[in-house]
């Protein structure tokens, strides 16, 4: 009986993969003959869009993690990284180590939700010196070097070390980093109260963007309006400003020019001195893809229009890694956990339809709206049709993330958090973290656990 079970693996605990199993396991509920894997390097769903909260002490660093074994409670779980896959013999390999045995997973349909990770263009002295904003660690390292610099600058007699211990640079006029800059210049606002010595004007974030406006793919008039508030604020933003370098202490830029014909380059280079830099930048897919046998563009899957890839029938490609173009604006859809999950929900209904014999539906996607916080209780969103700024796009910010929040507990802790920071400043504490060295990868232990 067992050999009859078709096995569905999922590769990916994010938005894209999560909501994939959780849709699976509905639709198989009462099926013995369907078998559902995920394999993640995490076994919890990290909720992203809170991270630059976590960052700024807001929300407590557990609170914005789910348990994958809590939310998706019929699927067998793994947590490993993924050595290769192997398309032909319909095979996982993950990685061994020194505490683990490598495993092999047989699949029979399998769905890749790998997302993406930090683009730094080829810049390694900016990937060696900055902080980003993908992790849980991130958001955490991000938060005690903040504090750090605060406690340095209190204390520092040299003026130019001072301003370049006061200078937050985030690279990046996307949803990252616009809400990452705004909750930055809260933290710093609430926490300067503790240093006698550094004043409000002493404070500087900037914001970095190559393009001509902040927050691509909003609508225009709340995108200016964001810009307006954020300045307002004190945050600086600089736009058709690229970086060209950071060495840990200085970052330096050139000013785009706008005629690229021009054969003469006028842009303008500058630099601001600055210890902290945030990369926000862009995203690449995983080189467990790049170097997978599957067809890639631009580093994603190929796939066709119901999100499997075309050379390997069953097997589908969600979420960040997945290249799927937007019919209207013929590019590929941005990265977000909005368009993941809808990815998510065709994978599923097209993975029974393969199961059940019966008709795959194309992958359409109808955008339910845009919100990003930009500090103080301030937000932008586009919803329901209507541009909505200021306090009450803050509000509906925070009521639809939070009927995102997969569980009742995560839900309570996050909005008694929300609560508490109505009352009290953030905490400034600096809790001394330090960065695990990466663990070495054995190629030695390859025994097959779990073929059949």
């Amino acid at each position: 009986m067992a050999r009859n079970k078709k096995k569905i693996v999922i590769l990916g605990g994010g938005f894209a993969g999560v909501e994939c199993a959780r849709q699976l396991e509905t639709k198989f509920a009462n099926n013995p003959e369907i078998e559902l894997v995920m394999v993640s390097e995490d076994n919890f769903l990290l909720f992203t869009p809170m991270l630059p909260q976590v960052a700024s002490g807001m929300i407590e660093t557990r609170h914005i993690v789910l348990p994958i074994r809590a939310i998706c409670h019929n699927t067998k779980f793994y947590e490993g990284r993924i050595k290769n896959i192997d398309p032909h013999g319909k095979l996982v390999n993950l990685w061994g180590t020194g505490d683990k045995r490598s495993i092999s997973i047989h699949y029979d349909f399998l769905v890749v939700a790998l997302g993406s990770e930090t683009n730094f263009f080829g810049m390694a002295d900016v990937e060696k010196n900055a902080y980003t904003m993908k992790t849980l660690n991130d958001a955490v390292m991000l938060r005690n070097r903040v504090i750090d610099m605060l406690e340095q600058a209190e204390n520092e007699t040299n003026p130019i070390l001072r301003k370049s211990f006061l200078n937050f640079v985030v690279v990046g006029g996307g949803f990252a980093g616009i809400e990452t800059a705004g909750e930055l210049m809260d933290l710093l606002l609430d926490a300067r109260k503790h240093y006698p010595t550094i004043l409000e004007e002493d404070l500087k974030v900037v914001v970095l963007e190559a393009l001509p406006m902040i927050l691509p793919g909003f609508n225009e008039k709340l995108a200016e309006f964001a810009k307006d508030k954020m300045t307002e604020r004190g945050i600086d933003i600089r736009l058709k400003t690229a970086v060209t370098s950071f060495d840990g202490n200085e970052v330096t830029t050139k000013s785009l020019d706008e005629t690229p014909s021009d054969p003469v380059d006028d842009s303008v280079v500058d630099s601001i001195r600055t210890k902290t830099l945030v990369w926000t930048a862009g995203v690449t897919p995983v080189n467990t893809i790049k170097r997978s046998m599957f067809k890639t563009d631009k580093g994603k899957m190929v796939v066709n229009e119901y999100l499997e890839v075309p050379e390997f029938p069953g097997v589908f490609a969600i979420g960040d890694c997945a290249l799927f173009i937007d019919p209207e604006t013929q590019r590929p859809y941005a990265p977000t956990a909005q368009i993941a999950e809808a990815q998510a929900k065709t994978a599923a209904n097209n993975l029974a339809a393969l199961i059940e014999s019966s008709q795959k539906e194309e992958f359409e996607y109808h955008s339910k709206g845009q919100m990003a916080i930009i500090g103080k209780r301030t937000g932008i969103a586009t919803f329901l049709g209507m541009n909505i700024s200021g306090f009450w796009a803050w509000l509906i910010w925070r009521n639809v993330y939070l009927s995102k929040m997969a569980t009742l507990e995560k839900k309570t802790r996050v909005f008694l958090d929300w609560t508490i920071d109505l009352f009290f400043d953030r905490d400034i504490s600096r809790l001394k973290l330090m960065k695990k060295e990466e663990e070495k990868e054995y190629k030695v232990l390859d025994e097959v656990d779990d073929v059949w």
